[in-house]
């Protein structure tokens, strides 16, 4: 079995961390460069940090945030929120970011993802896909990607929108249900495993995760590569280290 990445994740609105339920309600959680030195120190294996409402304001990421923790960070560290052309993602590794992740942009320009990973690689770019579940006979896609921090339907369906990405160059995707997200009642199952299987890129969980045994269901359930979590890690309720821990002693190979 591949080593589990855990990744928590830094969601920036005015220069904090924040945390919200179906990216709602949004409320104030830590300071970004505390927290970044805190899941370094704790053995987290990535950090992501999400400017989420830069494509909302139609802006590009703001990069004095992203510089500053990139000055304390010790792991790889991605980056997503407002990135909307390769002259945004240079300047990004330019101080020193190891991914960019798009999401928005990706839907809006998929020769995107092409040229990006051509310039860059692929290893240094994740698709972000955002998802909801529809009910049936609504007429629209069972999965449906949404954009525009999940205000915005698609009609795309989640599972042939993964397909397309992984063939146009994307090196992984981080695969969030808006439904899911910041309930902590688990990640959306369903929707992680039928993208995980289409594809042979690795897919990231994300959206959901409120104990132990959630993580462990994205892996071995879901077929995750890699969870990411919010708010289990910013209000102190689990440990980047006893999510290792946990998921050792289940026999899930992750790097102690």
């Amino acid at each position: 079995m591949n080593v589990v990445r855990i990744i928590p994740c830094l969601d920036v609105k005015d220069g904090r961390v924040v945390k919200g339920v179906k990216f709602i309600n949004l409320r104030d959680a830590r300071d970004p460069v505390e927290a970044a030195e805190a899941y370094c120190r704790e053995g987290a294996d990535e950090l992501v940090f999400l400017d989420i409402f830069a494509t909302v304001e139609s802006r590009k990421t703001r990069f004095e945030w992203v510089k500053k923790v990139c000055d304390v960070v010790t792991v790889p560290f991605a980056v997503g929120g407002g990135i909307a052309s390769l002259e945004d993602m240079q300047t990004l590794f330019d101080l020193g970011v190891n991914k960019v992740s798009i999401n928005t942009a990706a839907v809006r320009n998929p020769e995107l993802i092409r040229e990006a990973s051509r310039r860059f690689g692929k290893e240094r770019l994740v698709v972000a896909i955002d998802g909801r579940k529809n009910p049936p006979r609504s007429g629209r896609p069972r999965l449906e990607v949404v954009v525009k921090s999940g205000s915005e339907a698609t009609g795309i369906d989640v599972v042939d929108w993964a397909k397309r990405v992984e063939k146009l160059g994307a090196g992984e995707i981080l695969l969030t249900s808006k439904d899911a997200d910041g309930t902590k009642a688990g990640y959306d199952l369903e929707m992680t495993k039928a993208v995980a299987e289409a594809v042979k890129i690795p897919v990231t969980a994300s959206g959901g995760a409120g104990k132990l045994e959630h993580l462990y269901e994205a892996v071995t359930m879901g077929k995750a590569a890699a969870v990411l979590a919010a708010s289990i890690f910013h209000f102190g309720e689990i440990s980047v280290s006893q999510a290792k821990e946990y998921l050792a002693e289940k026999g899930i190979s992750v790097k102690m």
